[in-house]
């Protein structure tokens, strides 16, 4: 039982820090600039995440982690469907571990 109960209010406590937010962001009315800047945090958010990764793919050659980066890049700037994007970069990085 004590275990239950450990499970149920650790649930709470990672649930509650979620659920605040989207409860309160819908409420709360931004300014055209402010929207905007909220518009492109997942984006920074997710650079930040991927590009140590693309540097440190293989501790041996950085060309193969930016081959791939740069095939992503190029695939979204022509705004290729994400599975696209997704398999070219994963192919530019097999082609480039076969050539380089």
């Amino acid at each position: 039982m004590n275990i239950f109960l450990l499970i149920l209010g650790m649930a709470a406590v990672t649930y509650i820090p979620r659920v605040i937010p989207v409860l309160l962001v819908e409420k709360l009315r931004f300014g055209v600039k402010t929207e905007r800047f909220l518009s492109l945090i997942p984006y920074t958010a997710m650079t930040a995440l991927v590009f140590p990764g693309v540097l440190t793919m293989d501790g041996t050659n950085i060309w193969i982690g930016i081959a791939g980066a740069v095939t992503a890049m190029v695939l979204s700037w022509k705004k290729a469907p994400i599975m696209l994007i997704i398999l070219g970069a994963v192919v530019a990085v097999m082609l480039a571990y076969l050539l380089l």
